[in-house]
């Protein structure tokens, strides 16, 4: 039974490791998007407009 508990925590470990990069990539991106943002949007609406 310890050697499952120890999988079963080393198989979490792992997940929770790919969700918490997952995670800060879409926080980083988001944070950069919004630094981008406010010049390239005016810009890129005049030009459609």
């Amino acid at each position: 039974m310890a050697n499952l508990k120890s999988i079963g925590r080393f198989f979490i470990f792992i997940v929770g490791g790919l969700v918490a990069i997952i995670v800060g990539s879409f926080m980083i991106r988001g944070t950069m998007h919004m630094w981008d943002n406010p010049d390239s949007d005016k810009k890129s609406d005049k030009n459609n407009d």
